[in-house]
């Protein structure tokens, strides 16, 4: 007869890997990732902000994380017609969440660049190249956060998105 005591059930074992062998996998996965095709460095221009985070930052994670969670949520509730649909419908949500992921830690990158905080950020990154994060849609999408003129004729996509979300949510 099998106990309904807790202690006196067997142990469970999890097939999923933990503690330092997960640590050590994702940062085998982030050690692989590829540079930036056109990697940029952001000239240090640091504005005194005070020990507060600034809300545009603030605004920034909170609008690329609910983008990122939508996502998911839809890749993690499909459940298509066919494996062709299927594969098609959460392969394009998951990729949609990677490219807000990437453009989320490109814009933070950037921005604790220009603030000269390059030696911590490479320990942040947990990258010894923090450059391969920091595209030109990255910097784009920073200056429109905080409110750069673009050298641009026509404002960037990622320029008016920041803008936006530092007018709405900042």
């Amino acid at each position: 007869m099998t106990s309904t005591h807790p202690r006196k059930r067997p142990q469970r074992r999890s097939e999923i890997p933990h503690g330092p062998q997960q640590v050590t996998g994702l940062q085998q996965i982030r050690d692989a990732l590829p540079p930036a095709p056109a990697p940029c460095t952001v000239e240090p221009a640091p504005c005194p902000v005070g020990d507060g985070v600034p809300p545009e930052l603030l605004a920034l994670v909170t609008h690329h994380c609910r983008r990122i969670n939508a996502y998911l949520a839809r890749a993690q509730h499909l459940q298509g017609d066919s494996m062709k649909q299927w594969q098609r419908l959460v392969l394009y949500a998951l990729t949609d969440a990677l490219a807000h992921n990437h453009l989320l830690v490109g814009t933070l990158a950037a921005y604790l660049q220009r603030q000269d905080l390059d030696p911590d950020l490479r320990r942040y990154l947990q990258s010894p190249d923090p450059d391969r994060y920091i595209t030109s849609e990255a910097v784009q999408h920073l200056d429109g956060l905080t409110g750069a003129v673009p050298e641009e004729a026509a404002e960037p996509v990622w320029t008016s998105v920041g803008r936006r979300i530092a007018r709405d949510d900042g």
